[in-house]
């Protein structure tokens, strides 16, 4: 029941994330032609304060509610109210801290931007229990129809505003009428309201798990979002925006592929803690499918970043490939870092899942500041240097729980790796044999890539290759034999 629950998850929540991610791509290229690439690195400024601030007013406590095995309607409605009045005191200080964070800059745009972002902030803490309990229920097909409905309204609203000379409002405002319409239609959704009860007993409970997350979400914010602030003020609102779209193209495959793993490991691996080996089976397949994914997606993006700056987003853009490139060996690891960290928090382990984000935000954050001196190339070679530290760290203790550690991972994922770097061979070759238009080229390389890439993995009969089509065709009979008994 478990399994079959758990595929139709994962059916559900890919589709739901690339569906999502595709939506947000097409409305992206649209606002990337229609403004500057200044009106994006001026947006950016903000990412630390508000990502500082979401973090705090959860008090991770929504994690906490996907994590625990039972929890109660007392529960729920604590953490309902909980996030409500933290978040309107994060959003009410961010708010209050518009007109220095302006000053900081030097733009004075930022303030009434910074208030509308504190706004949203306080929204979508609104939303923050209805999807959590979506999440833990793996009812990713609800949010599916939510998010895709989201995103359409808000993409048009944010076009429309940008063909009328809206400028950075344009993509402000559709950030705020997303938040609006998810928050509303999650709650019609879930059909859930909060009693009026706040627990001091369940708060506490939960806190023991959710405050170990979001001291460890604070210093992640800082070290990922720390180089708007390093960028923005140094060397500039351009700079900033080049940098900003390169980390948020190479974004597009890692947060399909993280987007699925967060979103259905934590409450998998969570109904399977207490069995080792089927955490370890369930880890050595979710690696494996995922990195037969990831690979490909970031080697091709690494060789055409020019093809794909200049024909989807514009010309404008190919300044942004050199920091691309780099950003793309940084995400080749992504799908360890999730899945090691999901484990941990899986087995409750919220308090080791603190202590080694501390060790790793710390190490990220002075590798940041020292390269930061060096230039804004040196900033992603740091992110670079940064995941492969942090890759380390989280698989030494997958190996101490589950004698699964990363010299056996890598050994996992050596045979499509290596097919996936042959296909970027060739496309490489085919680059510097063949010019033509941006858009041109990069179709005709993306076909070349799969068909290299797919033949190849069949030719060398890699074993990750087959579990994947196995485990498309159980979600297949799953999801048919669901409709049927509909």
């Amino acid at each position: 029941m478990l399994k079959q629950k758990a595929v139709l998850a994962i059916f559900w929540s890919a589709l739901d994330v690339f569906l999502r991610h595709g939506l947000q791509l097409v409305i992206s290229v649209v606002l990337a032609r229609l403004l500057a690439p200044e009106v994006f690195g001026t947006l950016a400024m903000l990412y630390l304060f508000g990502a500082l601030a979401s973090v705090v007013a959860d008090g991770g406590l929504s994690g906490a509610l996907i994590q625990a095995q039972q929890t109660t309607r007392t529960d729920e409605s604590t953490v309902f109210w909980f996030n409500a009045g933290a978040g309107f005191v994060m959003a009410l200080l961010l708010w209050l801290a518009a007109s220095p964070i302006a000053a900081f800059y030097r733009a004075p745009v930022l303030e009434p931007l910074a208030q509308l972002y504190a706004i949203n902030l306080w929204i979508s803490f609104l939303g923050s229990v209805p999807n959590a309990l979506l999440t833990k229920r793996l009812d990713f097909k609800s949010q599916l129809v939510i998010g895709a409905v989201a995103m359409t309204c808000s993409g048009t609203v944010g076009v429309v505003m940008a063909l009328n000379s809206f400028g950075v409002w344009a993509l402000a405002v559709q950030t705020l009428v997303a938040t609006v319409l998810t928050t509303i239609m999650l709650w019609a959704r879930l059909s859930w309201f909060p009693l009026a009860v706040f627990s001091i007993e369940s708060a506490r409970r939960l806190f023991r798990f959710g405050g170990y997350m979001m001291l460890s979400g604070m210093f992640e914010a800082v070290c990922s979002r720390l180089y708007t602030l390093l960028i923005g003020r140094f060397y500039g609102v351009a700079e900033l925006a080049f940098y900003s779209r390169a980390d948020s193209t190479t974004q597009i495959p890692v947060g399909i592929v993280s987007g699925i793993l967060s979103r259905v490991a934590l409450p998998v691996f969570s109904a399977s803690a207490r069995d080792p080996v089927k955490l370890r089976n369930g880890m050595q397949l979710a690696l494996k499918s995922m990195m037969l994914i990831n690979t490909p997606m970031m080697l091709g993006l690494l060789v055409v970043a020019e093809h794909v700056l200049a024909g989807v987003f514009g010309n404008q853009w190919i300044a942004s490939a050199p920091v691309l490139r780099i950003l793309c060996v940084a995400a080749l690891l992504w799908p360890f870092h999730v899945l090691n960290l999901n484990l941990l928090l899986a087995q409750g382990h919220a308090d080791l899942f603190f202590r080694l984000g501390l060790i790793k935000q710390c190490i990220g954050i002075v590798l940041l500041v020292a390269c930061a001196f060096q230039g804004v190339e040196a900033i992603a070679w740091g992110q670079v240097a940064y995941s492969g530290i942090a890759c380390l760290i989280n698989a030494h203790y997958t190996k101490k729980m589950l004698q699964y550690g990363l010299l056996q991972q890598l050994k996992d994922i050596l045979p499509g790796l290596l097919v996936a770097s042959l296909m970027a061979l060739v496309v490489a070759v085919a680059d510097y044999r063949f010019n033509g238009s941006p858009v041109v080229e990069l179709f005709l390389y993306a076909v070349l890539g799969t068909v290299v890439y797919v033949g190849g993995l069949m030719a060398f009969r890699v074993q990750a290759f087959h579990d994947v089509k196995g485990l498309l065709w159980t979600m297949g009979k799953r999801e048919s034999a669901a409709s049927g008994n509909q």
